[in-house]
């Protein structure tokens, strides 16, 4: 056994046990439940050299694996918990991690997991300012190095700010889901405010390398080069395609007003400082070992992509990759297959790119799938629907099949009139242009207000549609500042295209498919080929997507 790692299933223990198994080690995982290795196996981490053993470090530990290197991962990381309940793991589980390696006959290191904000004050730290969270991981730090002072146990101490990644759902992911649904018009702090950040696949290298360095060490681990927090919110928001907020408030001031006004939990409030950290050592220690930051933008951009794509941590992505690109000036939402597509899928209204999850599932080739300019997750643009797809399909190499759904089909057929030469064929699912109004949505101002407050439930109880993921992700969307009063204007500009582009279909030179439900059939005739969804609706790919599948399949033709 090379090391052994308790708390190995948190967001930082994980991450450290991946990275040991990457370079070969054989590593003992001491966790109270093995959801580590259905995760590692998610990340394509090879887990023949693990070895998972359950422990319990809010108790003093039975046998366990010996190993020349220990590393105490255990951490309860969350806000307004009770006293008893962080000391629990943050002092006490620290301390009996630290007694039990103390026996170990040939322990080589100790690597203890601290925080940034820690102080070398001696004396029991105030919790009622402080708060349990930062209260008890500081005095945990302080009795760690007191302890192992008296019992000669050699120790290294890391000191991470806020570890930042995909699964990283607490700290500044709260900040980022309040800037990303439009609840932060100001931000908490000043202009020189530091809120440094460090990415978990860095300070896991930092951590394999770490009981290498001198015993008696400690250091501080973060990206010096962290923006200051109105930078580091711009540059989110930039690339998410909101808008940042230009004025901050205090923090004395939010502590004083109602938490139900600020949104902001009073525990976090005391990382909102302008201090800096003596990060010298860890630098120099990084450096030796050839461990190298990644650019802090790019990590941010990452992360808020993560956090955009899981809803926060309240699902996970259908699809990958994914992420915000630049397309005809929207920062789009886009999911799939970028370069060699063999669909390209075009949600209709009020939907977004999850609609297609049941579909692409069944297909046989990669999609890819994005969220129309100001609608979905993606933000407005200026310029023509058909142009913004002209410019987002410019990476493509292959002639996929263009699918789109109802109002979907005006800006998919305008670019197969325009660069044929780009798609294998048109399929055009309930096209909107060759149907009645939809019946269940109007286009007055009213329906954008009972848009925006419908639930998952709601939204696919009007749609017709079945409960689930899909109709819980657009009605999130909808929620967002003037989304849903985009749906509407869309809805009745579509209204006003329908002769244009009847003539247009009748000129096109690709293939084109139609493929409808029996109950929504097309209310013009057409010369192309028809097929009828027994059963269906207007929303089909929801209602019967292995048929759409099957559907799409048949008679596909890709360069």
């Amino acid at each position: 056994m090379d090391a052994i790692v308790f708390g190995a299933t948190g967001f930082i223990g994980r991450s450290l046990v991946a990275e040991l198994l990457r370079r070969g080690r054989h590593v003992a995982a001491a966790v109270r439940q093995d959801t580590l290795t259905p995760w590692l196996t998610s990340q394509g981490v090879n887990t023949g050299s693990l070895d998972v053993v359950t422990a319990d470090v809010t108790r003093p530990l039975a046998e366990l694996p010996h190993a020349p290197v220990v590393y105490n991962a255990a951490a309860r990381y969350a806000f307004g918990l009770e006293v008893d309940e962080a000391r629990a793991t943050n002092v006490t589980g620290a301390l009996n991690v630290l007694e039990w390696a103390a026996a170990l006959p040939e322990l080589r290191r100790l690597v203890h997991i601290s925080g940034y904000r820690v102080s070398a004050e001696e004396g029991r730290p105030d919790y009622a300012t402080l708060g349990a969270y930062e209260a008890s991981k500081l005095e945990g730090d302080l009795a760690v190095r007191a302890r192992a002072r008296e019992l000669g146990v050699p120790l290294n101490i890391a000191n991470p700010s806020s570890v930042i990644g995909p699964g990283q759902y607490i700290g500044p992911a709260g900040l980022v889901e309040q800037l990303w649904t439009g609840k932060l018009p100001m931000l908490p702090g000043g202009p020189d405010t530091f809120l440094p950040v460090v990415t978990a696949d860095y300070f896991a290298r930092f951590l394999a390398e770490l009981p290498a360095a001198p015993a008696g060490r400690h250091y501080w681990v973060l990206d010096d080069a962290t923006p200051l927090l109105p930078g580091l919110v711009r540059t989110i928001a930039d690339h998410i395609g909101v808008r940042a907020p230009r004025r901050t408030i205090p923090v004395g001031l939010l502590r004083r007003l109602p938490r139900a006004l600020t949104q902001a939990d009073p525990e976090t409030l005391t990382f909102l400082s302008t201090d800096r950290y003596p990060t010298g050592p860890a630098r120099d220690f990084a450096a030796a070992a050839g461990i190298k930051m990644p650019p802090v933008a790019d990590a941010l951009h990452t992360w808020a992509d993560h956090l955009v794509a899981t809803r926060f941590g309240t699902r996970e992505p259908w699809l990958t990759p994914y992420g915000f690109d630049a397309a005809a000036g929207s920062r789009t939402w886009v999911v799939g297959e970028r370069t060699d597509p063999a669909y390209v899928l075009l949600h209709g209204l009020p939907l977004n790119a999850d609609a297609w999850a049941p579909v692409s599932a069944r297909l046989t080739g990669p999609a890819l799938a994005p969220d129309l300019p100001g609608l979905g997750r993606s933000s407005a643009t200026d310029r023509p629907m058909h142009a913004w797809l002209d410019e987002l399909l410019r990476p493509t190499r292959t002639r996929p099949s263009l699918v789109a759904h109802s109002v979907a089909c005006g800006p998919a057929l305008r670019f197969a009139a325009e660069h044929p030469e780009r798609v294998g064929e048109l399929v055009l699912i309930a096209p909107s242009f060759l149907q009645e109004p939809a019946p269940r949505l109007n286009r007055s101002a009213a329906a954008a207000v009972k848009l925006r407050r419908m639930t998952g439930a709601e939204l696919a109880a009007l749609l017709g549609v079945p409960e689930g993921a899909e109709a819980d992700s657009a009605a999130a969307d909808l929620r967002r500042p003037g989304a849903a009063r985009r749906v509407i204007g869309a809805l009745r500009a579509s209204e006003a295209e329908r002769p244009e582009l009847k003539r247009l279909l009748d000129r096109v030179t690709v293939p084109v498919r139609i493929v409808v439900g029996s109950t929504d059939p097309l209310s013009a005739q057409v010369d192309h080929e028809v097929t009828e969804i027994r059963g269906a609706g207007h929303y089909p790919q929801l209602t019967h997507p292995a048929e759409v599948a099957r559907a799409l399949a048949t008679g596909a033709l890709r360069g």
